[in-house]
């Protein structure tokens, strides 16, 4: 089998200061967080150096090597990153759920609508394309705009907690249901509410396919100083033809080279980009 391709030593400096991975940038309250999901415009929540891209828990970490423990219940950093989403999702000004195979992701506003374009389910599609469970789940919420997981649930008709959760994810990766706030007292749950409500602009209307792929390989190369075949796909759940797509719009447009078949790069070089920064 052909061997993993290697990210070269100065690319990997490059994102270590731009997705903090060093413990100078490390990120240790609500207002870095921000800023960091601003500045890489998305992340994942809780993922660490084993999977690619931006993530929150390794920024919380500040160290490119960061391992969730087994225990993640008493590991302090872990449990900082939980304190941190919950912050976020409670304010608001962040897009955070359940998008493309079931990845947790933080996105930035700026990203949202290129994310709906691709991802997004209109309300004139909603019966072709969601199942029954999840159609029941958004009646409701309509009605009702925000309500804790058991409430949901028992107004929506669907007693069993898997197909209850099963409909919720199902509305999150169309991007019409989001998290509002966590709760812990009396009990752990969730509020639910919908995503048109904190993000009305971003979720109103789809754009261009083309133009959103563009955007979003933009936004990961931004960061990453170059892209290792099939990353960008693992990092945001597109396919890998339309990730390559984005990716061969960016070398089209003189923002991005392809030094060979699979591997884009920023057309300045990641290493002048830092020393400028």
């Amino acid at each position: 089998m052909p061997s993993k391709p290697q990210i070269p030593a100065e690319i990997e400096d490059y994102r270590d200061a731009r997705w903090c991975r060093e413990a100078t940038r490390s990120v240790d309250s609500v207002a870095d967080a921000e800023r960091f999901i601003e500045q890489v415009g998305f992340a994942a929540c809780l993922t660490d150096s084993r999977r690619p891209g931006p993530s929150l828990y390794v920024a919380v970490c500040g160290r490119r090597d960061a391992v969730l423990p087994r225990h993640v219940q008493k590991d302090p950093e872990t449990s900082l990153t939980w304190t941190l989403k919950d912050q976020l999702v409670r304010r608001g000004k962040l897009y955070y759920g359940k998008l493309a195979r079931g990845k947790a992701m933080f996105i930035a506003p700026r990203i949202v609508p290129y994310f709906y374009t691709i991802w997004g389910v209109r309300r004139s599609e909603e019966r072709q394309r969601l199942s029954a469970n999840a159609r029941a789940v958004l009646k409701v919420l309509r009605k009702e705009w925000e309500m804790a997981s058991s409430d949901l649930r028992k107004e929506s008709g669907i007693t069993d907690r898997a197909t209850f959760t099963r409909a919720i994810d199902e509305l999150q990766a169309a991007m019409i249901v989001v998290p509002s706030e966590a709760v812990y007292l009396p009990k752990f749950t969730y509020l639910w509410t919908l995503g048109i409500g904190r993000f009305p602009d971003a979720l109103l209307k789809r754009g261009n396919r083309d133009t959103a792929l563009r955007e979003i390989a933009r936004c990961f190369l931004s960061g990453a100083g170059v892209t290792i075949p099939g990353e960008l796909a693992r990092v945001t759940g597109l396919s890998r033809p339309e990730a390559g797509r984005g990716n061969r719009a960016l070398v089209t447009e003189g923002f991005a080279t392809s030094p060979a078949t699979g591997f884009y790069q920023l057309a300045v070089p990641p290493t002048q980009q830092l020393h400028s920064a």
